[in-house]
This record gives structure tokens, sequence and C-alpha cells, in this order.
């Protein structure tokens, strides 16, 4: 009986299983990446709302005073504070605003990336079904052969006995 042939694509599914086995170590460094992103958010509205805070809390003491009677000097000096307070907010919203940014495209990287995971899968897929018809085929190609070298090699058998009884009779 002839050697089993060898599946011709295996190089093929051993190259695609290997960009698979990448695909899913960048989808678990785009997860990772989106996480920490997402930390970095939560740092930066938490630094905004402290800041938030203590602007609602210098209001609060501006409107106390003003209530209470102070002097002119006093409420100028808690207005000024206040721009202080006021720009530091400022510059505490466009940090969250740009992390947001940086949490949306990690989100869409981690997107990308399952979506090649998910192709890179289906690829490996398809070769598998390839091989499992491939192997069918191959075993029905090999048990045909085989009937055929069992029907000549009994054709012989029938012609060597016809030669032979000619031969004793003849």
């Amino acid at each position: 009986m002839e050697e089993r042939k060898k599946y011709p694509l295996d190089q093929l599914l051993a190259i695609k299983q290997k960009r698979l086995e990448e695909a899913e170590k960048t989808l678990e460094e785009c997860r990772r990446t989106l996480a920490q992103e997402k930390e970095k958010l939560a740092t930066a509205e938490n630094k905004r709302d402290e800041v938030k805070d203590h602007k609602k809390d210098k209001l609060n003491q501006l409107r106390h005073k003003l209530d209470t009677g102070t002097t002119t000097d006093k409420i100028q000096q808690m207005k000024q504070y206040l721009k202080v307070v006021d720009e530091k907010l400022k510059v505490e919203e466009v940090k969250v605003k740009e992390q947001e940014k940086q949490v949306d495209q990690a989100q869409k990287q981690v997107e990308a990336a399952r979506q090649d995971l998910f192709k890179k899968q289906k690829d490996i897929e398809k070769l598998k079904i390839h091989h499992k018809e491939w192997t069918k085929e191959m075993k029905d190609l090999t048990e045909h052969e085989e009937g055929n070298e069992a029907d000549e090699m009994g054709n012989a058998r029938f012609v060597m006995k016809k030669v032979s009884k000619r031969h004793k009779h003849g």
C-alpha cells in the first residue's frame, strides 16, 4: 500500500494558526491599553470633580461672606481666587476631554483587533473543513486504487490459471 499523502496546505494552516495566535495577543494588548486609558480617564474625572467641588465650596464661602457682610477687599480677593479656580477647572475639563478621545481610540483598536481575530478564526475554520474534505477524497481515492489493484491481481490470476490450464492440456 502506498504511503499516506501529506496534506498540501499544512504549511498554510501553520502560518494561519501563527497569525491567529498573534491576533489573539494583539487583542489582549488592545484590551489592556483600553483598561489603562479608562483608568486614566477616571483619574482625570476625579481631579476635575475635586476642582468642581472646591469651586462650589468657594462660591458658598463668597455667598456667606456677602450675606454676613465683609470688606470689599475681601470680596474682590475671593472673586479673584474664583477666577483662578475657574481656569484650573477649564484645564481639568480639557484633560478629561482629551482622555475621553484616548479611550475612544483604544475602544476602536479593540474592535478592529476583535474583527481581525474573527476573520483569522474563519480562515482557519475554512482550512480545517477543506482538510476534512481532502482527507475523505484521499481515502476514497486510495480505496478505489486498491480496488483496481485487487481487480488487476484477480484478472492476472485468472489469466495465469487459464494459461496454466492450456499448458497442462496442450
